[in-house]
């Protein structure tokens, strides 16, 4: 079985029950199953074959969900691509993997012409009215009957994912991961067909996709579908819709605190609000729990899918600043140096091993054994258990920066400021911010004679990478500090950026 039976199931025992909401309308589990249906038709006769990847560039939208069940339906894998992203950064996504479809909403269409080089596309498809030498969706004709190709073990979900070299990583996820993912957060949340899902988060990322929209749909819950983050429409939606389960972040939850509505808004229906991205601190949490609303911790990447561990609602405050306990269907451990798993109270690296760890890194081999070993997923964050067996982050991945909970890896920018002629060594920190979690900052120190402004060295960045990883400050140096070994002191340059704004 494939993870399209989960819609046509609930479609036959509860045909009228609504399985999105979208735009101000609805659409019942029996539409979904029919539009599941004829989008698998529609790719198999774009010649979609098992292990095909099939792009999608728009923002939260229902037929992003129709392609990842019309996908599961045909053994191909859905790519959803970071809408956020530059063309240069797309660019290089499309030439590790070039999808056979790659399927565009119009606001992005004149984005994807852009995109140099251009990636060996079989089937360019728009959403609206198509430019020359493209499909328009609506008029496409579906296969008469569409092969069934997947199955639990077949790759469903490419994400991509920045490393620290600051090269896109493609985390292959299979039909199986994505199952128990659903288990475990079903566990998390007490999820039923009952519940109301808000689904703000953007479903290229995992936290989006799966911590409780796909799981809603396996549990034949409702999902309600915001194209993308607003303050104002989540309250709208929970008010109206009787929301009984969100995921937001803390820079979405701050946007809502610093809203006039926070205070006055009926949250009743929320049964707890689901947060994570970042090291959350224990007032955070406590300052939401204090609104009426459990917020509760989930710990992950999207090499985990992401679920590895989490906090339920009856912990919510009293392991507040916890990551929780590992998952239901996942083992977390914490290791030293020597691999060896640490008692509580001693800080590690953090690994996971469980069905729902990814199947590896898409035409990555090396980089795959070096994070996969004997089926444990090792994180680079470091953390500890408590004597409950409640888990803490106490660190990131090394140098990562979690901006207003997107990942911003210094190095990709590194190597942008690296091009300058004027810039003689450069180094990209995360300062706390308490609206954004974190802002990036550059910190430079420029070659003899040379003179650069503010100004020049934002410039770098425009039209080559996401505005959201643009640094916000820029911080000018004699020279960086380093060891003796000409080792960057990143935490030197953290502390003089952070000494530099108090003054």
């Amino acid at each position: 079985m494939d993870l399209s039976h989960w819609i046509e199931r609930h479609a036959r025992f509860a045909p009228r029950a609504v399985a999105l909401r979208f735009g101000g309308g609805e659409i019942s589990y029996a539409q979904f199953a029919r539009q599941i249906e004829r989008t698998a038709a529609v790719l198999a006769a774009l010649h979609v074959r098992p292990g095909d990847a099939v792009a999608f560039l728009g923002l939260n939208n229902p037929l992003t969900l129709e392609l990842l069940f019309a996908c599961a339906r045909l053994g191909a894998m859905l790519m959803p691509l970071n809408w956020r992203l530059a063309a240069p950064e797309h660019a290089r996504m499309l030439s590790d993997c070039p999808p056979r479809v790659l399927v565009v909403e119009p606001a992005f269409v004149e984005h994807v012409r852009a995109i140099e080089p251009r990636p060996a596309l079989s089937t360019l498809v728009a959403l609206g009215e198509p430019p020359s030498g493209w499909l328009d969706w609506e008029r496409l004709e579906p296969h008469a009957t569409p092969p069934s190709g997947g199955g639990e073990q077949a790759p469903l979900l490419l994400c991509y994912t920045s490393g620290s070299t600051g090269t896109p990583k493609g985390v292959v996820l299979t039909q199986a991961a994505l199952l128990w993912n659903a288990f475990n957060s079903t566990h998390m949340h007490d999820l039923t067909s009952a519940d109301r899902v808000l689904t703000t988060l953007p479903l290229f990322h995992v936290g989006g996709l799966n911590i409780q929209t796909l799981p809603a749909l396996h549990a034949g819950a409702s999902v309600t579908l915001q194209p993308k983050f607003d303050p104002e429409a989540v309250f709208d939606a929970i008010e109206r819709e009787r929301t009984t389960l969100a995921v937001l972040v803390p820079a979405q939850l701050v946007a809502m605190m610093e809203s006039a509505r926070w205070k006055s808004a009926d949250l009743s229906s929320l049964r707890m609000i689901t947060t994570g991205s970042t090291i959350v601190s224990e007032a955070f949490v406590r300052k939401v729990c204090e609104r009426g609303v459990p917020l509760v911790q989930v710990y992950g990447s999207t090499e985990t899918c992401p679920i590895a561990t989490y906090v339920r609602a009856q912990d919510a405050e009293r392991k507040a600043g916890s990551a929780g306990i590992p998952a239901l269907h996942c083992e977390v451990r914490v290791v030293g140096r020597n691999g060896c798993e640490l008692p509580p109270g001693a800080d590690g690296e953090i690994e996971v091993r469980g069905p729902n760890v990814m199947q590896g890194y898409w035409n990555a081999p090396v980089t795959t054994a070096e994070v996969l070993r004997q089926g444990w997923y090792r994180s680079g964050d470091v953390g500890r258990f408590d004597s409950e067996g409640h888990l803490y982050v106490v660190a990131r991945k090394k140098d990562m920066i979690i901006s207003g909970g997107e990942n911003v890896y210094p190095a990709e920018l590194e190597n942008i400021l690296h091009e300058c002629a004027a810039i003689q060594e450069a180094c990209v920190v995360g300062r706390p911010d308490e609206r954004w979690g974190e802002v990036v900052v550059a910190a430079i120190a420029l070659k003899a004679g040379a003179r650069l402004e503010r100004e020049d060295v934002l410039a770098l960045f425009r039209g080559r990478i996401a505005r959201y990883k643009h640094p916000r400050e820029v911080h000018f140096m004699q020279e960086l500090p380093r060891t003796a070994l000409g080792k960057l002191k990143k935490d030197d340059i953290r502390a003089a950026v952070s000494a530099a704004l108090v003054d």
